[in-house]
C-alpha cells in the first residue's frame, strides 16, 4: 500500500469539490422544483446522501422527499411523484439502472453522476455530473458529500460555511482514543441521520470497526446498552437534552462537535482511514468490496 493513498487524496479534496458544487447547485439545474413529490434513490453510500437530502428538502418546504435504497423503492403511479433523483458514483450500479429504466418514460428522472460516459446516463431524462469529484477509491469520500453539497445549494442553502469548517476538520488532531477504540456508535437527527448511517459505513468499509448508527432520541431505547469504556459515541449536530450526560455514565466517550456535520464528516472518514491503517489494511481495496455493484442479468447463464 502506498504511503498516500486514493482515499487520503481525496478526502483532502473535499473543500475544492464542495465549492464547485455550491456553484453549480445555485444555478439552473434540473433538479427538482420546490412544491414536486420527488423520490430519490441510491445504494449504499448514496442511499444515505439520498436519506440527508430527503430530510432537508421537506424541512425547507419543498415538497414530499421520500429517500429509497433503489432494490427497494417503491415507485407505483399511485404515489403519485413527479420527480425521481438518482445519486450513482459510477452510473453503473445495477440496482439504480433498473430503477430508471422501471420509471422511463412514465416519472422524469434526474441523475447525479461521477462519470457521465456510463449507463445511468443513457437511461436518465436529465443528469447532473460531478466529474471532478469522481474517484479512485473503493471507499466514497468526496463524490458523496460533494453530490449533498449540490442538493444543499439547490436547495437554497449557504454552504459556505460548510466549506470552511471542512478545510478544519481536515487539519484537526485525529485522537488516538478513536482510533484505538473498540466500538463507534453514531447518532444524527433530521438531516443528520444519514450523515451518521454513513460513518458508520466508512468505518466498515476501510478498517473492518464494529460500528452501528441509530436516530439520536432512538439511541437510549437499547442501543445505549453497548456504550461502555474504550467505545465511542459520535454524535452529529446539537445535542438532545439529556443524551451526553446519560453517555458518559456508561464510561464511553461522547463527541460531538460545533462544526457543520457534514464536515464533522470529513473528520470520521479520517478516522476510518487512520484507524485502516493501524490495522494494516488498505483503505482503497476493502474486503470483499468493488467500486460499483454490477449484478447479472436474471437471463444469464
Amino acid at each position: 500500500m502506498s504511503e498516500i493513498s486514493y482515499m487520503e487524496q481525496e478526502l483532502h479534496s473535499q473543500p475544492e469539490t464542495w465549492r464547485e458544487a455550491a456553484r453549480i447547485g445555485a444555478a439552473t439545474s434540473p433538479l427538482p422544483k420546490a412544491g414536486q413529490r420527488v423520490a430519490v434513490v441510491g445504494c449504499g453510500t448514496s442511499w444515505f446522501m439520498a436519506q440527508s437530502y430527503a430530510a432537508l428538502r421537506e424541512a425547507a418546504g419543498q415538497g414530499v422527499t421520500d429517500p429509497f435504497a433503489a432494490s427497494e423503492a417503491f415507485l407505483g403511479t399511485d404515489r403519485g411523484y413527479d420527480a425521481v433523483v438518482a445519486i450513482t458514483r459510477s452510473g453503473t450500479t445495477t440496482e439504480v439502472l433498473r430503477v430508471l429504466d422501471a420509471v422511463k418514460g412514465r416519472i422524469p428522472t434526474v441523475t447525479i453522476l461521477g462519470d457521465p460516459a456510463t449507463p445511468a446516463a443513457a437511461v436518465s431524462d436529465e443528469m447532473v455530473a460531478l466529474p471532478f469529484a469522481d474517484e479512485e477509491s473503493v471507499v466514497q469520500t468526496r463524490f458523496a458529500t460533494t453530490a449533498l453539497t449540490l442538493l444543499r445549494a439547490q436547495l437554497g442553502e449557504d454552504v459556505s460555511r460548510a466549506v470552511t469548517d471542512a478545510e478544519e476538520a481536515l487539519a484537526a488532531p485525529v485522537d488516538k482514543e478513536w482510533v484505538d477504540a473498540e466500538q463507534f456508535a453514531f447518532l444524527g437527527t433530521g438531516w443528520t441521520f444519514g450523515l451518521a448511517n454513513e460513518a458508520a459505513l466508512k468505518m466498515r468499509e476501510a478498517s473492518q470497526s464494529w460500528t452501528e448508527s441509530y436516530p439520536a432520541m432512538e439511541y437510549r431505547h437499547g442501543p445505549i446498552s453497548i456504550a461502555a469504556p474504550g467505545r465511542v459515541t459520535w454524535l452529529f449536530g446539537p445535542a438532545p437534552e439529556g443524551l451526553e450526560a446519560d453517555v458518559v455514565r456508561t464510561g464511553a466517550r461522547f463527541v460531538c462537535h460545533a462544526r457543520d456535520p457534514l464536515a464533522d464528516l470529513v473528520l470520521v472518514q479520517r478516522v476510518a482511514l487512520e484507524r485502516a491503517r493501524a490495522r494494516g489494511l488498505d483503505p482503497d481495496n476493502p474486503r470483499g468490496l468493488t467500486r460499483s455493484v454490477m449484478l447479472e442479468s436474471p437471463s444469464a447463464s
